[in-house]
C-alpha cells in the first residue's frame, strides 16, 4: 500500500495535461471497442476462432466486451484507474497472442501492443491530478 501512495504522490507532483488527455483517449478507445464488440459479437467470435477448443473460450468472449466497456469508462474518468487497467491487461495479452496463434494481422498486433504499453504506463503512473480519484481524495 505504501508503494501505491508513493507512486500517487510522485504522479500528482509530475502531472501534465497531455498525460491526462492520453488517459482519457485510452479510456474512450477501450469504451468504443467494448461497444463495437457488443454490437458485433460475431466479430468477437471470429477473433477467438483459433482458441475455440480451449477451456474457458466462451467465458473469455463474455468477459472482453463488458470489461472494455466498463473499464474504458473508469479509465476515461480516472476512477479506479489501476484496477480497471488490471482488468484490461489479460485481454490485451490475449489480443497480442491471438496474432501468433491464428492468422497474423499486423495492424491489430500494433494496435494491441500500443494499447498494452499505454496501459502498463498508466498502471504505474495512476490516474493523475485531473481525475475523479484525485477529486475524491481531496474531498476527504
Amino acid at each position: 500500500m505504501d508503494t501505491i501512495k508513493t507512486l500517487n504522490k510522485w504522479a500528482n507532483a509530475h502531472t501534465y495535461l497531455p498525460l491526462d488527455i492520453l488517459r482519457v483517449a485510452l479510456g474512450v478507445f477501450l469504451f468504443i471497442k467494448g461497444i463495437s464488440f457488443m454490437s458485433d459479437s460475431m466479430m468477437l467470435v471470429e477473433l477467438f476462432k483459433p482458441m475455440q477448443n480451449w477451456a474457458g473460450g466462451m467465458v473469455a468472449i463474455h468477459y472482453v466486451a463488458p470489461a472494455h466497456f466498463i473499464g474504458g469508462m473508469l479509465i476515461a474518468f480516472g476512477l479506479l484507474t489501476r484496477w480497471a487497467i488490471i482488468g484490461q491487461l489479460p485481454i490485451l495479452i490475449g489480443a497480442i497472442l491471438i496474432n501468433f496463434v491464428g492468422e497474423m494481422h499486423s495492424g491489430n498486433l500494433i494496435l494491441a501492443l500500443i494499447t498494452f504499453i499505454v496501459c502498463v504506463f498508466f498502471l504505474f503512473y495512476g490516474s493523475g491530478k485531473h481525475s475523479l480519484d484525485y477529486y475524491f481524495k481531496m474531498q476527504q
